[in-house]
């Protein structure tokens, strides 16, 4: 893990490669483990060109910490024992990992059909104010299926900041699996989101939620065109879906029927943008909105001031630390295969 092989050709799809997102139901108060493993073994009976299964976000034991472990694990070799028995790719959502320092993070395990975990991906945007007591992760995954493309894997709320996925597809990944576990309002602005990633990028998007405890459903597929394959609903669903790797490749190069080329234009482009540089201070915007914390209905509504008025932050002070700001991953050079650098 953490390796970076060179290889002396470009990754070629030669066979079609079919995905199944499953939605299920999750229970928050025991395992879900047996269940997803029934799925599993169903998944490849009734549909056996699937060469990959994923899951929802904390599928396997659902959205409290308490259950949180650490890894690898006894679940993860579960997991890792039925991907190798069905010769298989498998994401089976996340489950919540604590290390050695106590630390609980969002943690998503990419198993290659030998059995191996390929890599293990940390949850980078926690969905805060809420869960405060997940800490962020620090690396990108991308991995490589070979005679096929290259994956990148985003959980939940890493998607609603754009630029995890520029990171992503900027290192070459063709499609994003975004496990989730939404149970809000705001899944009809998801869906909406994965629409626009996949267009804006130009990749397939896999955005596969839970049901009960796990979310309210809705799990789909979006092409990189930006439109849906296939919307599932609120009851448990199969999402199998073959997918094209060379439309992929060729709207890359000559842009959505022929128009907009938007990864080259980003390439391209005759300027950095400013403020990602959080050594620079360009204005006291961000910091004015206020401390990231959970809304009171008792306290005031902190309105963002007026230009001209006072905050509260003298001028001049930056605006977090600027030594911490995230160090960006290196290009993938053409031809070679990224595995992803993990942390901790």
């Amino acid at each position: 893990m953490g390796e970076l092989v060179r290889t002396t050709e470009r990754l070629t799809c030669v066979t079609p490669f079919a995905i199944a997102g499953i939605q299920m139901h999750i229970s928050a108060l025991h395992s879900n483990l047996e269940a997803m493993i029934h799925r599993i073994d169903l998944t490849v009976a009734r549909f056996p060109w699937v060469r990959m299964i994923m899951f929802s976000e904390l599928a396997a034991f659902g959205p409290l910490t308490r259950f949180a472990h650490a890894f690898p694990s006894e679940a993860e070799d579960t997991f890792r024992k039925a991907a190798e028995r069905h010769g298989v790719w498998l994401l089976p959502g996340s489950m919540f990992e604590r290390d050695a320092e106590g630390r609980i993070f969002n943690t998503a395990s990419v198993i290659a059909p030998t059995g191996d975990v390929l890599a293990r991906y940390r949850k980078l945007f926690p969905f805060r104010p809420y869960e405060h007591d997940v800490d962020p992760g620090e690396g990108f995954c991308v991995f490589d299926v070979p005679e096929a493309g290259r994956f990148g894997v985003s959980i939940c709320y890493d998607m609603w900041i754009p630029e995890t996925s520029r990171t992503l597809t900027s290192m070459g990944a063709e499609v994003i699996l975004h496990p989730v576990l939404t149970g809000t309002i705001d899944r009809d602005i998801e869906l909406s989101i994965a629409r626009s990633t996949a267009a804006q990028f130009q990749c397939y998007v896999f955005d596969i939620n839970g049901l009960a405890a796990g979310g309210v459903g809705r799990s789909c597929v979006v092409d990189p065109a930006g439109t849906v394959i296939c919307q599932a609903a609120g009851q448990e669903e199969y999402l199998t879906v073959e997918i094209d790797f060379d439309r992929v490749r060729r709207q890359r190069e000559v842009g959505l029927n022929g128009l907009g080329q938007v990864l080259k234009s980003f390439r391209d482009r005759k300027f950095e943008f400013d403020v990602y540089d959080r050594s620079r201070v360009r204005d006291d915007y961000l910091a004015s909105l206020g401390p990231l914390e959970l809304p009171s209905r008792d306290g005031p509504v902190r309105m963002a001031p007026r230009p001209g008025e006072a905050t509260t932050r003298p001028v001049g002070e930056p605006i977090g630390d600027p030594t911490s700001g995230a160090t960006g991953e290196p290009a993938t050079p053409e031809g070679a295969t990224r595995v992803v650098r993990l942390t901790g």
